[in-house]
């Protein structure tokens, strides 16, 4: 069973929706015992960093994930979830975050490009990378206006550019994030999503 971290913001019908044509059992929830009888953690989001991480500390959630973590559970930080693994996030001040992927999370550079992100574009994965094997083409759905800065560029396992090149996804051992929508990517984004329940 694959818990959906609930902590009152993000995409959750739509990623139990996608979990659930994979063939897999999830649940939405912020109950402890049950985060702790899953296999699999999905930290899902969207909206600001702050806001976030308060809701996070309010329901205790980032004590729970610390605790399943360390038991060596698969976590995967969807979007604004990824982003919250950080350190620091920068969106409307500055806020601590999980602290799992050391780095900052900070606005993407404007240029030419139109912020926010939205739409789909190309993501160039690390070579071998097991979470996204079979994911070609590797096009995938973004919206977000910030990404993960992350200290170590080896935590790094794929790349998107958009007016600056950032971020798409990152991994610490079975702690990962993506910062586009898998569960709106299509063939592609299912393939990552089932990638990372092979994850045991």
């Amino acid at each position: 069973m694959i818990a959906i971290l609930d902590y009152g913001m993000g995409n959750r019908a739509s990623v139990q929706n996608a979990l659930a044509f994979l063939g897999h059992e999830s649940v939405v929830t912020q109950d402890p015992a049950v985060i702790a009888a899953a296999t699999h953690l999905i930290l899902p989001g969207v909206g600001a960093f702050g806001d976030g991480m308060k809701a996070i500390h309010e329901r205790g959630l980032d004590r729970v994930m610390a605790d399943e973590i360390a038991k060596g559970k698969p976590l995967l930080g969807i979007c604004l979830g990824m982003q919250l693994l950080a350190t620091k996030g920068e969106e409307g001040g500055l806020h601590d975050g999980l602290g799992f992927i050391p780095g900052t999370v900070k606005r993407l550079s404007a240029g030419e490009v139109r912020i926010p992100h939205v739409g789909w574009n190309d993501v160039t994965p690390k070579t071998g990378e097991a979470l996204f094997l079979g994911t070609e083409p590797n096009v995938f759905y973004f919206v977000h206006s910030f990404a993960l800065m992350a200290d170590d560029t080896g935590d790094i396992i794929a790349t998107c550019d958009y007016g600056m090149p950032f971020a798409a996804a990152v991994r610490r051992g079975k702690i990962m994030g993506v910062q586009f929508h898998p569960e709106k990517s299509q063939a592609s984004g299912l393939r990552v999503l089932k990638n990372f329940l092979s994850i045991t």
